[in-house]
Order: structure tokens, then C-alpha cells, then sequence
């Protein structure tokens, strides 16, 4: 028979709201987004990552730079966004949002653009 083990999802305070990891394998990571209304995480990219965005509630704008140019895009809750690697883009909360992100494990793997609250 199989272990069964519960556990607490991991909550990360961030500037722009709060992240809840609560799946990490040698795989995949599993977060919820949190995004309070009018913050933004960083225009970034990652070399690695690889990640797809699920809007669970809320309205959400994401830019994504296509073809050499910063395109804004919105976002409807029960729409999803796989973003590869290399893609720069950056999540801006219209409404408070809830996002379900499923990503490869590169927690680290991001490289930031632009940040509006100081972070390298």
C-alpha cells in the first residue's frame, strides 16, 4: 500500500502579493499566484524554465514580447498561457488575481528586465 503524506503548501511573500508552491518534484513544480489588483511582477525571462499559466479568477493583463515588440494582452479567468523559455513577459493584476502556475523545477531561472520594486 501506498505512503499517503499531506502537506502544507509552501507560501512565499512576494512584493506584488504571495506565491504557495505546493507541488515540487524532481519534475515539475506546482505555485497559486496571487497577485494583488494593481501590481506586476517583473518584465523577466527565463533560459530554462518552461511554464503554463492558468487565470483561475480575476482579470489579468500579460505582455509578451512578440517578435521584437511588447505586446499587452487580457487575460479571462479559465484561460491559460504556456510561455516558454526565452519569452520575455511580465503579469500585471487588473482585478485580484489567482493564478495556477505549472512550471519545470528552474525556481531560480529568472531573469529580470524591469522591476518596479527595485529586485535585480
Amino acid at each position: 500500500m501506498t505512503h499517503v503524506k499531506f502537506h502544507v503548501p509552501q507560501r512565499v511573500d512576494k512584493p506584488w502579493g504571495y506565491e504557495l508552491i505546493w507541488a515540487k518534484t524532481d519534475q515539475y513544480v506546482g505555485k497559486v499566484l496571487h497577485i494583488t489588483v494593481g501590481r506586476a511582477l517583473s518584465y523577466q525571462y527565463h533560459r530554462v524554465k518552461d511554464e503554463t499559466v492558468y487565470l483561475q479568477s480575476g482579470l489579468m493583463e500579460i505582455e509578451l514580447e512578440q517578435e521584437g515588440v511588447r505586446v499587452a494582452h487580457q487575460m479571462q479567468p479559465g484561460e491559460a498561457l504556456h510561455i516558454e523559455a526565452g519569452t520575455k513577459h511580465r503579469m500585471r493584476a487588473l482585478q485580484e488575481c489567482e493564478v495556477i502556475e505549472v512550471s519545470t523545477t528552474e525556481l531560480d531561472d529568472i531573469i529580470r528586465l524591469e522591476d518596479l520594486y527595485g529586485r535585480s
